[in-house]
């Protein structure tokens, strides 16, 4: 009964539903740009690394000029940069795409921690980094409950919401979204009918790493206010599980990072309540893998989806 109690004054707290939003933001943003990439046939398992170097460039840019604009295009950029690698490698080159992305999550790890070591090994990251923006929205405020949940949120939690039915118009409404889709379904059929597949692989692979750094831009000027070594601490691979809970739909995606975010936000929650902090840092990845054995199975790809494409094959 004390559990259900427990459970019954946690899910009351506005917190908990502001704190969902917060932590499922940079999950959204790397999910939507993997379903952009995999929606056009290439595996993109490394959000991670993306992230991860994004949030890197991000404290070294915002520490050196104080500029939050320049901080998040410089975060942004980086992931494109990225990106580009394993649009090359896994385009170009044909490499297996798992293999490619987790090379370039070790390497961003490693490039990561010896910049880190390079630039702030004595003092640490500056503490007058610059921060991303909350939204006030005075009439929300004023509003019990919900006020409290979405009417101070993050700028950026804000572009992760918006940025769903974004790229489900992009890639369900337009003729460009047609064509990316064409071509992570049946490439050949595409480039038959003057379709680019190589043009749309790159651009998908782009974009998802241009999302990615922006995900990682909010993990460090608007989470932690710094970086630390590995500190996406597996929110790519989340990220990842995500868009296949979400069937590779930016919608289905987001309901998942909501899960996923939920899950982040009662671990909070719980932490001073008696249960085991072992089990409470381990929520999110429970149900991670709980997502992905129950729903995996039942998730179809995009056919084309990790089958390296080359012309007149």
């Amino acid at each position: 009964m004390d559990i259900v109690n427990t459970f019954a004054t946690i899910l009351a707290r506005p917190d908990l539903w502001a704190g969902t939003l917060r932590f499922a933001a940079p999950l959204t943003l790397a999910a939507l740009g993997g379903v952009i990439s995999e929606r056009s046939g290439v595996v993109n398992i490394a959000m991670e690394g993306m992230m991860l170097v994004g949030a890197f460039f991000a404290v070294l840019v915002g520490a050196a000029t104080h500029d939050i604009v320049l901080a998040t295009l410089a975060s942004v950029l980086c992931g494109g940069l990225i990106a580009t690698f394993h649009g090359v490698a896994s385009i170009h080159l044909r490499a297996n795409q798992i293999v490619s992305g987790m090379a370039i999550n070790l390497f961003a790890l490693g490039l990561t921690s010896f910049l880190m070591f390079r630039f702030y090994a004595t003092s640490g990251t500056p503490s007058d980094i610059p921060a991303l923006p909350d939204v006030n929205i005075p009439v929300i405020n004023s509003i019990p409950f919900v006020g409290a949940v979405i009417g101070d949120l993050n700028s950026i939690v804000w572009v992760s919401i918006l940025a769903v039915p974004v790229t489900w118009w992009f890639l369900f409404r337009t003729r460009i979204g047609l064509r990316i889709r064409a071509v992570g379904e049946h490439p050949r059929a595409a480039d038959t009918l003057g379709v680019s597949v190589f043009r749309m692989r790159y651009l998908c692979v782009i974009l998802s790493g241009l999302f990615s750094g922006l995900g990682g831009a909010y993990l460090a000027l608007s989470v932690a206010h710094s970086f630390s070594d590995n500190m996406t601490s597996g929110a790519g691979f989340i990220a990842l599980a995500a868009m296949i809970f979400g069937k590779w739909h930016p919608v289905g995606a987001f309901l998942a990072c909501l899960l996923f975010g939920f899950g982040q936000s009662l671990g909070i929650n719980l932490q001073g309540t008696g249960f085991p902090d072992q089990l409470v840092a381990a929520t999110p990845y429970v149900l991670t893998v709980v997502a992905l054995a129950g729903f995996v199975g039942r998730a179809v790809a995009p056919a084309a989806d990790g089958v390296p494409y080359e012309v007149g094959e």
